[in-house]
């Protein structure tokens, strides 16, 4: 009978409350989230459009970056104009579906941005270490075995936190601590047990985002080992993994920290729990088209054709 009360008086809409404080203060955080906001959608449709727009770079690497691109465009969309208009116009309000909606597409974007990372990882290694047997390796019917696993993996257990966090009563407050529904934030809301939740939660850290960095790791050292041991120019390849490497460090540091805060005591203020979510979510989708796109020879080629040929185009109206 108590079940039922508590399950009766659940929660059903919710207020974000993230980077709580003045007004005004909101506001201002409004400027630097929508320049990072317009930035990376500007930045990841125009290289997937070059990628898309050239025959050339239809190359799994570059397929790769372009699925990076498209990840890391929809953690964006479906994340961050809700927050926006939260800092602007004080529009906070979402329901537990909406909640629970936003949360596993947040998510399972951010397990896909470090499963494709894992891949670009053995693309990289193939091309290097097994040059001979890289088409073999990277045609569809052979990869689809590093396909196939890494996608039901990060489906099923981001399904179940989702679940599970979907079954639970919210009884205690309907103000979630942050800009956007995250599973914790959500989760430490709830008036009946929750050590299912966090038991699957960091299951799911540690098999995602934790596996895929120890694999992404192990390609790169292995990577290092073969061009050290062939004795040939590296000076390329060590500079393009390094940057890769500090990148997925960063990244995992920022996740986990995020992850764990709402598991371990701290002393991390909600404001600053707030701010390194975002920035685990933001930074990627602003510095990736850089890092794997632009740095890349063969698109940045492409890009300055398009803008030349535009230029062209310009002048020529003007005339």
């Amino acid at each position: 009978m108590q079940e039922y009360a508590v399950r009766n008086n659940s929660y059903t809409d919710f207020i974000l409350t993230g980077f709580s404080g003045p007004k005004e203060w909101r506001q201002l955080l409004f400027i630097p989230f929508f320049l990072m906001f317009f930035i990376s959608v500007a930045a990841n449709s125009a290289l997937m459009c070059v990628i898309g727009s050239h025959r050339t770079l239809h190359s799994p690497m570059y397929l790769l970056i372009s699925a990076l691109a498209f990840v890391d465009l929809s953690v964006m969309i479906f994340c961050v104009p809700s927050m926006l208009l939260s800092l602007l116009l004080n529009w906070n309000h979402i329901s537990l579906l909406g909640c629970l909606v936003q949360m596993f597409f947040v998510h399972i974007a951010g397990a896909f941005q470090s499963t494709i990372l894992l891949w670009m990882a053995l693309d990289r290694y193939f091309a290097i270490c097994t040059p001979l047997h890289y088409n073999e390796h990277m045609a569809f019917s052979a990869f689809l075995k590093f396909f196939i696993v890494p996608v039901l993996r990060n489906t099923i257990l981001i399904s179940a936190v989702v679940g599970l966090a979907g079954t639970l009563p919210y009884c205690q407050s309907n103000e979630i601590d942050h800009c956007y529904c995250e599973h914790m934030a959500l989760v430490t809301l709830a008036c009946g047990p929750i050590y299912v939740n966090n038991a699957v939660g960091l299951i799911t850290a540690f098999c995602i985002p934790a596996v895929d960095f120890i694999l992404i790791i192990t390609s790169y050292v292995k990577i290092f080992v073969s061009v050290f041991k062939s004795g040939k120019s590296s000076q390329k390849a060590l500079s393009t993994c390094i940057t890769h490497i500090i990148v997925i460090s960063m990244s995992l540091f920022f996740a986990l920290t995020s992850f764990l805060s709402y598991r371990i005591k701290n002393t991390i203020s909600p404001n600053s729990r707030t701010a390194i979510s975002i920035t685990y979510l933001l930074v990627p989708g602003c510095f990736n088209p850089i890092i794997y796109g632009i740095r890349t020879k063969e698109i940045r080629q492409q890009v300055m054709k398009k803008i030349v040929k535009r230029g062209r185009g310009v002048v020529g109206v003007m005339q």
